[in-house]
């Protein structure tokens, strides 16, 4: 289980500057895109290169317990909202 949260995600955001382990996505409001979460220490830097989850733009709880070595990166899709459990 995530021992952090991020509530409310809306905007690309670094979560965690660090490494650490990305445990569940909760997409909240679907958007009309797919977001994604990323494995790097800056918005700017989020890419498919990085990706380490397609967020669906469909409500839900999306388990990933995922490594991270760089950080974690949220970058939700247009109008998406999400919740992000990590470690």
């Amino acid at each position: 289980h995530g021992l952090s949260v991020a509530f409310n995600v809306a905007a690309a955001t670094v979560v965690k500057a660090t490494g650490g382990v990305v445990v569940n996505v909760n997409v909240i409001t679907p958007g009309t895109t797919a977001g994604s979460v990323n494995d790097c220490t800056t918005t700017g830097a989020a890419s498919i290169n990085n990706q380490l989850l397609a967020i669906p733009n469909t409500v839900g709880v999306y388990s990933l317990l995922w490594r991270t070595t760089a950080g974690i990166v949220v970058v939700p899709g247009t109008g998406q909202v999400v919740a992000i459990s990590y470690d």
